[in-house]
This record gives C-alpha cells, structure tokens and sequence, in this order.
C-alpha cells in the first residue's frame, strides 16, 4: 500500500533528480560554461559564501526526502507545506536572476508542478484526516 509519507518522499527525490539534471544540462550550454568559469553568470558572482548558501538551498529537497518518511503525520504536513512555498519562491525568483535557456525554463516548470503537487497532497493529506477525525467523533 502506498503511503502519503512515502509519495511525498518519492516526489523529493523526482525534484531533486529535476534539479541535478538542469544543472549538469546547464553545462553543456556553452555560455553559461563560459561565464561559469570566470565566475560570474548573469552579473551573479560565483563566490564561496554565495556557493555556500546555493548548497544549503539544495540541502533542502534531499532533506525532505527523509522527513517525509519520518516525521509524524501533523508535523511531516506542515513543513511539507512551507518546504514547498518556501522552494516555489526560490524557484520562481531564480527566473528573475538573468537570461534563462529553454532547458532551464522546461526544468523549473517541471519543478513548479511538482512543489504544486506536494502541497496539495500536504494540504489533501491535512484535510482528510480533519474528516476522518471528524467522522469518528460523530459515530
């Protein structure tokens, strides 16, 4: 039987897969590889802190995968739900940081609809157990 835990857990690693191939698809673009190796794309320098903050961001979705497998049913929902908004936004302003090829485009909606679809199972998950509480207390 498939669990929303485990779902939820399937559809990070699908996110997380979207964002290690837009990356690496991102070097064979060459002037994107280009810019890379001097250090600054799209006036964004490349330095340690700003790779540092770009590693803990992508730190996230890996960490999702295994709380969603662990965390109880109330708390593994609500940070589901803001895991996503908070990834959504990181997603849709990284649209605001420069040129964006077609590859980067198709990847990050593939990724939008995916952060959609967790937070509604999250928020799905959330309001059938509500109903279910509900329905046993009437019985």
């Amino acid at each position: 039987m498939k669990t929303t835990e485990n779902l939820l857990s399937k559809l990070w690693i699908f996110l997380t897969v979207n964002y290690i191939f837009c990356d690496v698809f991102s070097l064979y673009h060459s002037k994107f590889l280009n810019d890379l190796l001097v250090g600054n794309v799209d006036g964004i320098e490349f330095t340690e802190p700003f790779l540092l903050s770009f590693a803990i961001i992508m730190e996230i979705p890996m960490l999702m995968i295994m709380l969603s497998m662990i965390l109880k049913n109330k708390l593994n929902r609500i940070i589901n739900m803001i895991v996503g908004v908070l990834m959504i936004v990181i997603q849709i302003g990284s649209f605001a940081t420069g040129t964006n090829s077609l590859h980067y485009i198709f990847f990050s909606s593939i990724e939008i609809g995916t952060l959609l679809l967790i937070l509604y199972i999250a928020w799905k998950w959330a309001a059938q157990r509500t109903f279910n509480n509900n329905s046993i207390e009437g019985i």
